[in-house]
């Protein structure tokens, strides 16, 4: 792979990292791992209190990309079948007809996914992991490109069911959308209302556009040393004594993908220590379990983040 191809491509990026920044203020840093979880083809889990923001951003990825876009509202009371769709008998066919469900788009926004029960969660699971969805025995693969941007209220909040562990997994990366800063919510007042900024977006890249750079993104060369250096994070997460479960494997390849993405984005053809440590916590974090009760039955207040933090300065840098 070429570098002016890169550099090419990555400026293209960069108008889209733009066009989105129009809209989300004050949060570059989300900004830029939702563009990463697009272009190394991974799917992404906001987490945050209602009104900052997370939905926006799903609308606005969508419009910015000229992608098909669907969002979806899940709610306690919801099916599988919502989401996927249903098949329904034709009378003037004489035969079951596939119905397709909201699914079945570029990009799917699944608001307050935890509002709904696991077994609806987990209609998730083949799509986000294999590209298609299986109703009636009959196979149906999904538009290309396909991303879940999924938003989840804060677990403390009534009416949420927490997410297992192998609905975790399916998400690359999993990022806090917290209040804005003074001035960017400054901004955000005297701005134009959310829907007129989301009007007035571009669509700065296509379908084929995101197509074409998920697959120079893994082009992006990666050294030796810094694959031995992400899977000596990834061990001592298996064994460190405030965690009950590691990272997967699963998690080595997000993280390997996502910093071949953080490089692309960053116009290089090839990747360095700082695109692997900033993407450790929101690659890993939602991989790990931490010990639940201390020895006077309390619950723990140390969190994932910190200890993915404290793993990751104690690991040495390759030269």
């Amino acid at each position: 792979m070429s570098l002016e191809s890169v550099i090419a491509a990555s400026h293209r990026a960069s108008r889209l990292e733009n066009e989105l920044k129009k809209v989300i203020r004050g949060k570059d840093d989300v900004v830029r791992l939702a563009l990463v979880s697009v272009l190394a083809r991974g799917h992404l889990l906001i987490e945050g209190v209602p009104g900052v923001g997370k939905t926006t951003l799903a609308h606005a990825l969508a419009r910015s990309l000229g992608c098909s876009f669907q969002r979806v509202q899940f709610t306690s009371d919801m099916l599988p079948s919502d989401i996927l769709g249903i098949s329904v008998y034709s009378n003037t066919e004489q035969k079951f007809e596939f119905k397709r469900g909201p699914i079945f788009t570029n990009i799917l926004m699944a608001d307050e996914i935890n509002r709904t029960t696991p077994k609806t969660q987990s209609a998730l699971l083949e799509a986000m992991n294999e590209g298609q969805v299986t109703v009636d025995s009959h196979c149906y693969p999904l538009p290309q490109p396909f991303l879940v941007i999924a938003t989840q209220n804060p677990v403390e909040h009534h009416g949420t069911y927490p997410l297992p562990e192998s609905q975790l997994d399916r998400f690359m990366m999993r990022v806090h959308m917290g209040y804005p800063d003074a001035k960017s919510e400054h901004q955000i007042l005297r701005a134009e209302a959310g829907a007129a900024q989301l009007d007035n977006l571009e669509a700065v890249l296509t379908g084929g556009d995101v197509l074409e750079m998920q697959q120079l993104v893994t082009q992006v060369e990666v050294d030796d040393s810094l694959v031995a250096y992400a899977l000596e994070i990834v061990r001592r997460t298996r064994i460190h004594e405030k965690l009950t479960l590691g990272v997967s494997p699963r998690g080595s390849q997000m993280l390997y993908r996502a910093a071949q993405a953080m490089a692309f984005l960053d116009g290089r053809s090839f990747c360095v220590p700082e695109d692997f440590k900033p993407l450790a916590i929101p690659v890993f974090a939602h991989r790990v379990a931490i010990h639940g009760m201390n020895s006077s039955g309390m619950k723990k207040s140390v969190r994932a983040e910190e200890v993915i933090q404290e793993i990751v300065d104690s690991v040495p840098v390759p030269v």
